[in-house]
């Protein structure tokens, strides 16, 4: 089965099932390794803070729930672990979070010929970005042509 394929069937499976426990599913990664398929998942609470134990406990149940539903249909590894202080920003409510904080993003596609950016995040309007950089300017970046992003702490 195709990766980005597994990701969304995943993705469909565990948003609601983390949504009942208060849970955001922050990102989702699916590799072979070896014979088997690594699955990651990132999770928080939305303020932040998921604990070492709390993630354990949800990768039993996931693990159970996996089973139950045999969506992967092969043998995988499964791993959830908290996103730490490298969380990803993926969606608009991430970007909302660290308004007014310095983030790094790289891009799909350039804009203004850049396809990266340092720079503190002045608002979003409607599904784009908008980062001042070094210089005093601000930038609309596109969400959806945002390949990474994180914030940067100093």
């Amino acid at each position: 089965m195709d990766r980005e394929i597994i990701i969304a069937k995943l993705r469909d499976l565990l948003t609601d099932f983390l949504k009942a426990r208060q849970v955001e599913l922050v990102d989702i990664s699916c590799r072979c390794e070896g014979r088997d398929l690594a699955v990651r998942l990132l999770v928080d609470y939305p303020e932040g803070g998921i604990s070492i134990g709390e993630c354990a406990a949800l990768n039993r149940q996931i693990g159970l729930l996996l089973d139950e539903k045999n969506i992967l249909q092969q043998q995988y590894i499964l791993e959830v672990s908290s996103p730490g202080i490298d969380r990803p920003l993926k969606v608009r409510g991430d970007f909302l979070r660290c308004l007014n904080r310095k983030v790094r993003i790289f891009l799909n596609t350039p804009v203004d010929g850049r396809w990266e950016f340092d720079g503190i995040i002045k608002k979003i309007e409607g599904e784009s970005v908008f980062i001042e950089d070094n210089g005093g300017r601000a930038i609309g970046v596109p969400i959806a042509e945002i390949a990474q992003a994180k914030q940067i702490m100093s």
